[in-house]
């Protein structure tokens, strides 16, 4: 009986402790240290929630800037994170791909010498990325500026300005994050 009641109390404390003081000083901490990140790093346009800037979103319009393909679920599904699962020697993948291509250079007009930059026609092992490449965006930034009636200068400015560097100046690549750029080029209106 005296070890039934150990064991009792060891679960009621246990509990306690792991199950209520923990993950409340954690969440405390979170919203007292970093409370956007803790909160999703969610980005407000006109006082409104429009997304995390953690999470692609699709952008299909020609005055916005496109991420990188989905393969999240039916496409940006947070739900349904994952990549398609397609080796480098799938014959769907290089027809996809191909495909990707070609409606890339339709859409922002460009000649067939110019190379389309790769996070263009493939989506990320999550689906989700929420960067693109300081070369995908350039080659959109054309197609951006003749839609919204902008001058192409100030396109660049806003591009300039919504570059990330690398993390701790060797950690991936120069990239800008699409919901944010976007965010600011509907600032310009």
């Amino acid at each position: 009986m005296l070890e039934l009641k150990r064991v009792v109390l060891a679960i009621v404390v246990l509990t306690v402790l792991l199950g209520i003081i923990y993950p409340l000083t954690v969440w405390g901490l979170g919203q007292l240290i970093f409370p956007a990140k803790a909160n999703g790093s969610l980005i407000y346009f006109n006082n409104k929630p429009i997304g995390s800037e953690l999470i692609s979103r699709r952008f299909s319009g020609p005055g916005y800037f496109h991420p990188r393909p989905s393969a999240a679920g039916q496409g940006y599904d947070a739900s349904a994170s994952g990549g398609s699962n397609l080796g480098p020697l799938s014959k769907t993948l290089l027809e996809q791909v191909n495909q990707r291509v070609r409606d890339y250079r339709e859409e922002n007009q460009l000649a067939s010498d110019i190379r389309v930059p790769v996070d263009a026609v493939t989506a990320s092992g999550s689906g989700l990325d929420p960067h693109i490449s300081i070369e995908n965006v350039v080659l959109q930034a054309a197609r951006v500026a003749k839609t919204r009636h902008i001058d192409l200068e100030q396109v660049k400015a806003v591009i300039e300005h919504c570059t990330e560097n690398r993390q701790l100046g060797i950690l991936g690549e120069t990239r800008v994050n699409v919901l944010l750029l976007n965010v600011e080029i509907e600032k310009l209106r």
